[in-house]
């Protein structure tokens, strides 16, 4: 079983690491988008280039790799299973919080991949868009009290880092109380340890929100 878990830590870091801002700019417009803006390779940047349907496209295919990565995860444990009759001899652990183990390793690991892609010399993204994806793949339900919470931050204050931050904190919460049949050490560990790397990579948003000078929506630069 160990070797499943390698697979999927291979497969989601490298799905995760796919730099479609990079690749959408470069493609399309012939501009490296890391020389630009915050030199991020996430939607917020690409949008930076005036280019609004790359933005678009860059946070969907970001947050689809973060989907597919999960997904993968828990097609190979359903591969993995014994047959229908030899199922009933299968303990209830395999059956219910084997899946989320291996999509919470997924999860982590796709947003590795974004953030530190081994194709541009581990210098990615935030993983917000990833991370929104795994979430979503993950615990929809805890997405929607999130996405309720990111909307509200951002509606009152302006800030797209500060609700992004918010709602990566609150995911965790929301997981453990919403679904209490996967909320082992182990996924939590894995879950909390995606949050804390969307937090981390927001670290100089944090630094400029405490300082009064970080970027509100909307505003009109001077």
């Amino acid at each position: 079983m160990l070797t499943n878990y390698i697979i999927v830590a291979v497969v989601a870091y490298l799905l995760g690491s796919i730099p479609f801002g990079y690749i959408l700019v470069r493609l399309f417009t012939g501009v490296d988008v890391r020389a630009q803006g915050s030199g991020n390779i996430g939607a917020t940047n690409v949008a930076r280039t005036g280019r609004k349907g790359l933005a678009i496209a860059t946070l969907a295919l970001d947050a689809l790799k973060g989907v597919m990565a999960v997904l993968f995860a828990y097609y190979l444990h359903e591969y993995s299973l014994p047959p229908e009759p030899a199922l009933y001899s299968v303990p209830i652990d395999i059956i219910v919080q084997q899946p989320f183990r291996m999509g919470a390793t997924a999860a982590l690991f796709a947003i590795l991949g974004h953030m530190f892609p081994v194709w541009l010399k581990f210098k990615g993204g935030k993983g917000v868009a990833t991370g929104l994806g795994v979430f979503v793949a993950l615990a929809p339900k805890s997405v929607l009290v999130v996405l309720a919470a990111f909307l509200v931050v951002v509606g009152i204050t302006r800030y797209v880092s500060l609700g992004s931050i918010v709602a990566a904190a609150l995911f965790p919460i929301a997981f453990y109380y919403l679904n209490p049949r996967q909320r082992t050490p182990a996924i939590l560990a894995m879950i909390s340890g995606v949050s804390l790397l969307i937090i981390w990579k927001h670290r100089e948003n944090i630094r400029r929100l405490i300082a009064g000078n970080e970027n509100r929506l909307g505003a009109k630069k001077a």
